[in-house]
């Protein structure tokens, strides 16, 4: 009944899937040179579509030679673009494409920054597609009966949205962590295939799991986090939960699905439907599948790490990897006198962990220059926290007053949770 409901909606809403779900299930048997030649052909036709019909990029392109492009690495010279100027020139950036169907797609906005515009079917169906294929690898299908964990939903239309949608999506979601929730959640699991949602939630979820020994559920394929970085010290509750660890689908909405994880532990990058730059340890990003909105060179916010071109997955898959998303860009961590970029809060617990073999799940917080708050969730003893001492005086000597805090609660921002929070604004 569930896959009849999802074929029918797919029918009437994105009547383009099913055929770009065949195509991805064809392409990700290509090797590594057919990938991109079929990447440099789509780039070519962004180039193209956008300085043709946007009122943005012809101006932004007024003195490129689209044609002058000869190779992927060529895309260099074209120039970046960012998330302030998307949000600025956001209707001068729309084609003047007609289209059978659009949908209005909305970012969430975490930095402060929400964004909304026009995904053309075909394009919402290809990133759809690039998802189905993702759930293939681990022998899941999208109608399986899956539990959510997206948020809540205090207004009571919302609410009676939702349980329509979820009912007809073969999916549940949970709406709070108190006792008698979770375990209504946890019963409905024992016929679940897949749990996805925000890694955060997925985590303390497991968490409680195990800290009250409910009973574990039995057939779960695949747990999915995606929204926010997920953290190495989540793989053990997880695991001790749900029976297997979490894997990643990377995206963001206005670039489209990026990575999805494999049976193997590696993201693979879905290269039919974007093109992925690695530029000093950020990720910029061309969506080659949307010409309503185009995006190019698209500085996404993230820290990343690419696999090199010769490292393969024994999955058998020829499409790049993503070695580690090491989180977001953010804003810069201010010292009494020098500025440091947020990114030295990931090698600090990438060194504690690799020296000490432990995973923390931290959280940095500023509000003054010069001092920084670290909000510890795990119970550390003494000696562990004078390590992690002497790792922060080590990155920033004595230009940062600090305090660490154990078992503190994590906080989050609009409904995510970030590694870093800043409150300075200059």
């Amino acid at each position: 009944m569930h896959k009849l409901i999802y074929h029918l909606g797919q029918y009437f809403r994105n009547p383009t899937l099913k055929k770009s779900y065949r195509f991805l299930k064809t392409t990700e048997n290509w090797s590594l040179e057919q990938l991109e030649d079929y990447q440099f052909k789509k780039l070519k036709e962004t180039l193209i579509l956008a300085k043709e019909n946007s009122t943005y990029y012809k101006s932004k392109y007024t003195n490129i030679n689209i044609h002058d492009i000869k190779t992927l690495d060529e895309l260099s010279k074209i120039p970046i673009l960012t998330k302030e100027e998307l949000i600025e020139n956001v209707n001068e950036i729309h084609t003047n494409l007609k289209f059978h169907k659009q949908f209005l797609a909305t970012t969430s906005g975490t930095s402060g920054q929400s964004l909304k515009f026009y995904r053309n079917e075909e394009a919402d169906s290809f990133n759809r597609a690039a998802i189905q294929r993702g759930y293939s690898w681990h022998d899941v299908n999208p109608w399986d009966r899956n539990g959510y964990f997206w948020g809540f939903s205090f207004s009571f239309s919302s609410k009676i949205k939702n349980r329509i949608l979820d009912k007809l999506q073969n999916r549940f979601r949970i709406f709070s962590f108190e006792e008698k929730s979770l375990k209504n959640f946890i019963k409905k699991t024992k016929n679940a295939i897949y749990v996805q949602g925000y890694s955060s939630m997925i985590y303390q979820t497991a968490v409680l799991i195990n800290k009250l020994n409910l009973e574990k559920p039995k057939n779960i394929k695949l747990v999915k986090g995606t929204s926010e970085k997920i953290f190495d010290s989540y793989q053990e509750e997880i695991k001790k939960a749900f029976g297997l660890k979490m894997v990643s689908e990377y995206g963001a909405t206005e670039a489209g699905i990026i990575g999805f994880e494999c049976d193997n532990g590696n993201i693979h990058i879905n290269m039919e439907g974007v093109y992925v730059e690695e530029i000093n340890n950020e990720i910029f990003v061309t969506n080659l599948q949307l010409k309503s909105f185009p995006i190019i060179r698209y500085k996404l916010g993230d820290y990343i790490s690419l696999a090199p071109r010769n490292e393969e997955c024994t999955c058998g898959k020829k499409h790049l990897i993503i070695k580690e998303i090491t989180g977001r860009v953010g804003e810069n961590i201010y010292g009494k006198q020098n500025l440091y970029p947020s990114l030295y809060l990931y090698y600090i617990f990438k060194n504690i962990s690799k020296k000490e073999n432990i995973n923390l799940n931290y959280q940095v917080l500023q509000e003054e220059k010069g001092k920084l708050v670290f909000l510890i969730q795990n119970q550390i003893e003494e000696d562990l926290q004078k390590k992690l001492g002497e790792e922060i005086n080590q990155h920033f000597k004595d230009d940062i007053d600090f305090v660490i805090h154990t078992k503190a609660e994590l906080k989050k921002s609009k409904g995510k949770l970030k590694n870093f929070i800043s409150t300075i604004n200059e």
